[in-house]
């Protein structure tokens, strides 16, 4: 069976990949740089920022993970995986060289040519980064296309933060800034210590020619959308 937008691929039959290296983004989090084995596959596999692929760790299971790179041909897909339970842990249990499957892209993707010249407001909470960095990385490699961004990162501790390797570069990038904010800090913890829809009521960020980007625990979300639409931003400007 095959299904528009795969170029006649099933979409029902994983593709071989191989694991070309790991990264511990956390102590619980880690990213997966994995290249198909077929590069006729590779080739078609064309996805946006947003979408997501079922991952399969082989005699374990299979599951559903966000593609967190930008597509660009011939690179290589990434993946953000939390170990959470069997089909993670078994990911979580392979090294680099070690074959998964992979099939997809599926899902509806972020409309970041519809916001060209808009202000971008990204709201990540905790493993919910991991959609978001394929947005902010897409406004960063295409930055005249946008105006303001801004990211407020939270979690649940400052080790739980993911991405911090990338820190520096979307705080470097041009009209940009980059707020954390944690749970519960500790000793060395200089930045803010409040929940997410806290911090967003904070810093009245403004809906003026803004589009809010939110991802995160369903509750974390419920109640940031409920902050934003205190500071006026209407239904189509966020975007969960």
């Amino acid at each position: 069976m095959t299904e528009p937008g795969c170029n006649g691929r099933n979409v029902y039959l994983p593709h071989l990949a191989r694991i070309e290296s790991t990264f511990d983004l956390t102590y619980d989090v880690r990213l997966f740089r994995v290249r198909f084995l077929d590069p006729v596959v590779e080739d078609a596999f064309v996805y946006k920022p947003g979408q997501f692929a079922m991952v399969s760790a082989f005699g374990v299971g299979e599951s559903p993970f966000d593609i967190c790179s930008l597509w660009q041909e011939s690179s290589p897909l990434e993946f953000a995986i939390r170990r959470v339970g069997t089909v993670t842990s078994g990911l979580h249990g392979l090294e680099p060289g070690q074959v998964v499957g992979v099939r997809g892209p599926f899902g509806n993707w972020f409309p970041m040519e519809e916001c060209r010249g808009k202000d971008i407001l990204v709201i990540g909470g905790g493993i919910g980064m991991a959609p978001m960095r394929s947005v902010v990385n897409w406004v960063v490699e295409h930055r005249s296309d946008y105006g303001a961004l801004r990211v407020l990162n939270g979690a649940r501790s400052p080790q739980d933060l993911v991405f911090t390797n990338e820190f520096d570069l979307w705080r470097s990038s041009p009209n940009s800034e980059l707020v954390l904010t944690v749970d519960r800090g500790d000793e060395n913890w200089k930045d803010r210590v409040a929940l997410i829809p806290s911090v967003v009521t904070e810093l009245k960020y403004s809906p003026e020619n803004t589009v809010a980007f939110v991802c995160g625990p369903p509750i974390m979300i419920k109640f940031t959308v409920k902050a934003l639409q205190g500071l006026g931003f209407q239904g189509e400007q966020i975007i969960t």
